[in-house]
């Protein structure tokens, strides 16, 4: 499963498919891939049941299969639950020592941190310096 969704443009196929079925022309012009890689893309995620196709006249409309996202969604939950119960207890870490700096300095460590605004640059930074 892993290796099929590794690969780049079969992601992005997949991620076309989340917002409606698309024909393969349609995945070729969005994607700006040329017909037999789509195809082929478009074969190995059918095969493994990503898609599945509807024959539409003279073309093939693609649609996502949940079932088999939805497998993976369930075997990375608990690695998500452990990652979120790290970064949480790092996030009260800091919390715990931003206090206790800001009880000594006065000042909170985000006041400490000089900030570049949205519009300054990094070499306007520099002119000011000099």
């Amino acid at each position: 499963m892993f290796e099929i969704i590794a690969e780049p443009n079969r992601r992005a196929i997949l991620s076309l498919l989340t917002v409606s079925e698309q024909s393969v022309g349609e995945i070729e012009r969005q994607l700006r891939m040329s017909q037999p890689t789509v195809s082929k893309h478009l074969r190995v995620l059918r095969e493994s049941g990503f898609v599945e196709a509807t024959v539409d006249a003279q073309r093939r409309v693609y649609r996502l299969n949940p079932r088999p996202l939805q497998e993976l969604d369930a075997w990375l939950a608990p690695f998500r639950e452990f990652w979120s119960a790290h970064v949480d207890a790092l996030e009260s870490y800091l919390d715990r020592v931003g206090d206790r700096m800001e009880d000594r300095m006065g000042q909170s460590p985000a006041q400490l941190i000089p900030r570049i605004s949205k519009t300054g640059s990094r070499k306007t930074q520099r002119k000011r310096r000099t």
